[in-house]
């Protein structure tokens, strides 16, 4: 069992004061038999009346509601976690799944559904091209051994680069650029995973990096795909590899844009700047 402890700051200040609106925030890590939380703290100025709830995909959603006008908006988490997934490979297969090409039970398919919509037809004949250069359909090859294919490619072949702006670049944007953040890595590995008729969905999360654990961070997004018998399984494209203990998930959704960290509105004339820092470390 490691224990991490993640320190998440975004500041927003305001060139005249405003009215804020309602407030979305995803900032509690998604607890299971893989993690634990052992504290959680969130404090908001100015002061907010947060309500909780789970979401249709089982995220934990802070609602914070403002009564008061402003000119700085500071939403801090500080979190701690025991993480128990220090050995990812330590799945079992359901023997239909083992190898490559499968198809999904009935029962499964339709809880499936949501994460399995096929991207445009420009873009599935693109990933399909893509995809035949790591791997050609007439060789038998295993699920897992095909997934990981597809992550290291990304990461051998795209170059990384930080993007502050907000979205998320389409899979034909980050093959054409041959560059992409690890937003932009983790949709086109959904995408082209889909293409496969495999369930994928997007993920947004910390990630434990010893040599940066000093430094100002920001948050980390991968990719999940359901493997029968195995269960929804992480792949990091950014690093080329299965998602383990380093991986702290937050929100999950068959959307890359729905799960950003803090989302909300103001009213008033003013501009807004936004400063966020994030550390993990080990303790």
């Amino acid at each position: 069992m490691k224990r991490y402890k993640i320190i998440h700051r975004t500041y927003y200040n305001y060139t005249d004061t405003v009215s804020l609106g309602a407030h979305h925030l995803l900032l509690r890590p998604r607890e299971g038999y893989e993690l634990r939380i052992e504290s959680f703290a969130l404090n908001i100025l100015p002061a907010a009346q947060v309500f909780w709830h789970s979401d249709v995909e089982g995220n934990a959603v802070a609602i914070a509601n403002f009564s008061e006008s402003t000119q700085r908006l500071a939403i801090e988490s500080e979190v701690v976690i025991q993480q128990y997934n220090e050995s990812p490979l330590d799945f079992i297969v359901a023997n239909y799944a083992i190898n490559y090409p499968f198809s999904y039970d009935e029962a499964d398919q339709f809880l499936l559904s949501p994460y399995r919509v096929l991207p445009d037809q420009e873009t599935r004949e693109l990933l399909n091209h893509w995809i035949s250069s790591t791997w050609h359909a007439n060789d038998p090859v295993q699920t897992y051994t095909l997934l990981q294919g597809l992550t290291q490619t990304i990461n051998q072949t795209l170059i990384y680069k930080a993007r502050e702006e907000p979205g998320v670049q389409s899979a034909q944007e980050t093959l054409a650029l041959g560059s992409g953040s690890c937003r932009d890595f983790a949709l086109l590995f959904m995408e082209a995973v889909k293409c496969l008729g495999l369930a994928a969905r997007f993920v947004s999360g910390y990630l434990y990096a010893p040599l940066m654990s000093s430094q100002v961070g920001s948050t980390h997004a991968w990719a999940e795909v359901y493997i029968p018998g195995g269960g929804w399984k992480g792949f990091d494209p950014t690093i080329g590899d299965i998602v383990g203990a380093d991986h702290i998930p937050v929100a999950v959704s068959h959307r890359a844009e729905s799960v950003p960290p803090i989302s909300g509105s103001f009213a008033g004339s003013a501009t807004a700047k936004m400063d966020v820092g994030v550390w993990v470390s080990e303790c």
